[in-house]
């Protein structure tokens, strides 16, 4: 199994490493939506896969300003991290490192036919844009 060296560049964009490995650095601002950073996400992989065919790629995340009760982030960006990540991201990189996760490498190959483009449908969940207590307890986590 391939393990990249993290070094996360010092800009956000597409950037060959020194490793032989090509660095996606995603910055999401306060204003960013999740779709507008979904949609970011899915690009810079399809250009990365363009300009490096088939190189390691490896996906660095910081997010400002999205503060909230799940796992430090509001839902929408607790929910980048975790659903939309290992759904939709996970399988086009090596490995990556997140503020929610830390560094994380990828046990599978890394798939290099990226999608096209993103197409989001209306959230039809009960729960949506809300944080869902575990067991019963609440956003917090401190059951009262």
């Amino acid at each position: 199994m391939f393990v990249p060296e993290y070094n996360k560049p010092d800009s956000p964009g597409i950037h060959m490493g020194f490793d032989n490995t090509v660095a996606i650095y995603q910055v999401v601002a306060p204003e960013d939506t999740f779709e507008a950073a979904a949609t970011e996400a899915v690009d810079f992989l399809r250009e990365a896969e363009q300009r490096f065919p088939g190189w390691p790629r490896v996906f660095y995340l910081d997010v400002a300003g999205h503060d909230g009760d799940a796992g430090g982030f509001d839902p929408d960006f607790y929910e980048f991290q975790q659903e939309f990540f290992f759904s939709v991201l996970a399988p086009f990189i090596s490995a990556a490192e997140m503020p929610l996760t830390g560094g994380l490498v990828n046990p599978e190959p890394q798939r290099n036919d990226v999608p096209d483009a993103l197409r989001f449908g209306e959230d039809v969940r009960p729960h949506a844009g809300q944080v869902v207590p575990d067991h019963g307890g609440t956003p917090t986590g401190d059951g009262a």
